[in-house]
């Protein structure tokens, strides 16, 4: 999964992807904590294909119920255009409406031209302008 996240644009060789103690801890964090959750596409051989960070957040808004936040969507670069993405988020929105969730949320990089038009062909509106602030 580090290794999708490591270069989005190639495929990265699992081996050379350093695990350090943050990611171990982030890991274990996930693991433990029933509102976070990661779904993962593997082949046969067990090659990890596409992944996703889920994390079902309480909120006051509509009506009370949750909303799931995904983050860090990646397919494998030479596997794309197979429907997997498309497999793999239609997996975290059955989820999420398992869950009672009311929406599904998801921020992308400005940068990322192709991952915009597969969200917005999913159904997806670009409804709202995001910020953040690196510590």
């Amino acid at each position: 999964m580090l290794a999708l996240l490591a270069d989005e644009e190639r495929v990265v060789d699992p081996a050379g992807v350093s695990v350090g103690e943050a990611h171990e801890r982030a890991f274990a964090a996930i693991e433990a904590d029933a509102r976070n959750e990661v779904l993962v596409l593997v082949d046969g051989a067990g090659t990890v294909l596409g992944c996703l960070q889920a994390t079902y957040i309480p909120g006051l808004g509509k009506g009370g119920a949750e909303r799931v936040l995904i983050e860090a969507v990646r397919v494998r670069a030479d596997r794309r255009g197979g429907g997997l993405g498309r497999a793999l988020m239609g997996l975290a929105v059955e989820r999420a409406k398992a869950r009672g969730c009311a929406l599904v949320q998801l921020t992308s990089d400005k940068r990322r031209a192709d991952a915009h038009r597969f969200y917005l062909g999913l159904g997806f509106e670009a409804s709202h302008e995001g910020f953040k602030l690196s510590l």
